[in-house]
């Protein structure tokens, strides 16, 4: 009897653990309709263009708001939108917590570990903003010096890779905001950053910095499910951008914020 119980114990925490793990991807509303599930999804929350907090409305806006927003009314799904940063949405999806995220998260090979991307819906690339007047002209003015990037971003992942070539130090932030705040105040003298949202931020008056250098690494942004999880989110995204690009949805969002 004692060893059954103990297979039996054995046998529930398997499937409690199994649960969890598509727990995500089976939250449903309304009354348990299957038709009427709702997706939870994460975004950052100072990113702007793409995800940004519009004070008057205090609501978030952004062209990965209405990129979603656009996707889902055209695939039919529903989806409760959570921006609470990209370094968190990152551990929401991998946890669990979340189904899917859309931050401006680029696609590359060490992603497609624990992510699942979507098509590409957008190509960026990282560059180097300096305030002026501080005699940064290039990479090789860096050394000696403190840079600012923002946490679990291309933007860092290159600072890190060529921080011994150019000898500087790298200071860590949660989000694109702090990061611009200690260059313009000094704390550090450049910081890398996604070519438009920088572009953006310095043509919107956000920031008082300087792009030096042309962009690197290009690539593109995804939509992102933990892997193995919510193969059909995956499928609705894809499917709802290919019809926006093909009935000229997806220009009409560009170029709404300057794209």
């Amino acid at each position: 009897m004692k060893t059954k119980r103990i297979v039996a114990l054995c046998l529930a925490a398997v499937i409690a653990v199994v649960s969890f793990s598509f727990a995500a991807c089976s939250k449903q509303g309304g009354e348990g309709n299957s038709n009427e599930k709702t997706y939870i999804i994460y975004s950052d929350n100072a990113f702007a263009p793409f995800e940004y907090l519009d004070e008057k409305t205090n609501t978030y806006i952004g062209l990965d708001m209405d990129l979603l927003a656009a996707i889902a009314e055209d695939q039919g799904f529903k989806y409760e939108m959570h921006n609470e940063g990209f370094d968190a949405s990152m551990g929401a999806v991998q946890s669990g917590q979340a189904d899917a995220m859309i931050a401006g998260m680029t696609i590359n090979d060490e992603r497609k570990l624990t992510f699942d991307f979507s098509d590409g819906y957008f190509e960026n690339g990282q560059v180097l903003a300096v305030t002026k007047g501080k005699g940064v002209a290039s990479l090789d003015d860096l050394k000696g010096k403190s840079v600012a990037v923002k946490v679990s971003t291309m933007g860092a992942e290159y600072a890190e890779s060529i921080k011994d070539k150019y000898d500087f130090k790298i200071n860590y932030y949660e989000g694109s905001d702090q990061m611009y705040q200690a260059v313009e105040t000094g704390a550090d003298v450049a910081c890398f950053e996604d070519y438009a949202v920088i572009a953006y931020a310095i043509k919107t008056g956000a920031v008082n910095v300087e792009i030096v250098g042309e962009p690197v690494n290009p690539a593109f942004y995804g939509f992102a499910v933990k892997k193995g999880n919510c193969p059909e989110l995956i499928e609705m995204f894809n499917k709802g951008l290919a019809n926006l690009k093909a009935n000229g949805e997806y220009e009409k969002i560009l170029a709404k914020y300057g794209y």
